[in-house]
């Protein structure tokens, strides 16, 4: 996905970069693996704020993209590639031989009129093909990986992201993640061969207020330019520090920096190495 740069003939425009999607084939969704999204505002079912600067944005439709990729040894040929408002990597329509219609995330090298299969058992080695990490070779990439057997792709899906394929030690694989981050899964784990597509997202710059607010991001506030009343970091004259031994929460917890990991997670087994 190469990113557009117009001719900066505002302010917004100077600063700004969109994507130019020349790799998108459809533009309009498949209506039956669509479904209009509810706005929710950050708020909870009573109603409270519990996500804070969301609200707004553009209307837009949720794509049912399927993580689990559970139609096994049915194989299915990638009809389009489209664009996603919820995520920043394509997803690619997939028409099975059996007649039934799937979004998956589309991996990097994928095209329209290749054919993928997802199995449990070992099948050509190729972008968008979906296999326990026991069958996949040591140093391959992948990428919607499972947590743990049968609940569908949760660790590398967004754009550009894939895990390494480290090594197969006795009911256990190694992958490195994108974050650093050196985690053991079960070897029973599905996991979808390549790195996930449209890599240059994370190079967009908004470049004004507006186009956030599209997005359905409000406008944030520096704790320091509050007052005490609103803020921890509030007071004090001109363009003063937040005089603290350490920045707080609005709600006076420590911020920026402190570890909130749970130090009982059983999940502190799996990792091999911390990310950096």
């Amino acid at each position: 996905m190469p990113i557009k740069i117009y001719r900066p003939v505002t302010k917004g425009r100077r600063i700004s970069s969109v994507d130019a999607f020349t790799d998108i084939t459809k533009f309009e969704p498949e209506k039956s693996l669509v479904y209009a999204k509810k706005r929710a505002s950050g708020r909870n079912a009573q109603g409270k704020i519990t996500v804070r600067h969301r609200g707004g944005g553009a209307h837009r439709y949720v794509r049912i993209v399927d993580f689990k990729q559970d139609k096994y040894d049915i194989p299915a040929k990638v009809a389009a590639l489209e664009y996603d408002p919820g995520r920043g990597s394509r997803i690619a329509l997939l028409f099975y031989k059996d007649g039934e219609k799937r979004y998956i995330i589309a991996p990097t090298g994928l095209a329209v009129g290749d054919e993928v299969i997802s199995s449990r058992n070992l099948v050509e080695i190729k972008p968008g093909n979906r296999m326990p990490l026991s069958q996949i070779p040591v140093g391959v990439a992948v990428h919607n990986i499972e947590l743990s057997p049968g609940t569908g792709g949760m660790v590398a899906r967004g754009a550009g992201l894939g895990a390494q394929y480290m090594a197969l030690e006795g009911d256990f694989a190694q992958l490195k993640l994108p974050s650093g981050e050196v985690r053991r899964f079960s070897k029973n784990c599905l996991a979808t061969i390549g790195m996930v597509g449209n890599p240059d997202h994370r190079l967009v710059r908004w470049g004004k207020a507006g186009r956030t607010r599209h997005r359905g991001r409000r406008p944030e506030v520096r704790g320091k330019v509050m007052n005490p009343v609103d803020h921890p970091h509030g007071g004090g004259e001109g363009k003063h520090p937040i005089g603290l031994k350490h920045p707080k929460t609005l709600w006076g917890k420590p911020a920026l920096g402190v570890k909130t990991r749970d130090k009982k997670k059983t999940s502190w087994k799996l990792i091999v190495k911390r990310r950096k």
